[in-house]
């Protein structure tokens, strides 16, 4: 997969992802209430982690800069 995701975008989805995998497990591993949140924090770690988001593919979207 080509990389569409920028430096910036990057340490925002690193962030956004630990804050919301944090929030989901303050309570422990619980599989009721805000639960959801961790699994999207999940992907967002993920996407980071490999510079790559497919909803940005999907809509022709890139973050990264523009190599000469």
């Amino acid at each position: 997969m080509p990389a569409n995701v920028g430096t910036i975008d990057q340490y925002v989805r690193i962030v956004a992802g630990l804050a919301l995998v944090a929030f989901a497990l303050q309570d422990g591993l619980s599989i009721q209430g805000w639960h959801w949140a961790g699994l999207v924090g999940l992907v967002l770690l993920v996407t980071a982690f490999f510079k790559s988001c497919p909803l940005y593919s999907a809509l022709g979207f890139s973050t990264c800069a523009v190599r000469q």
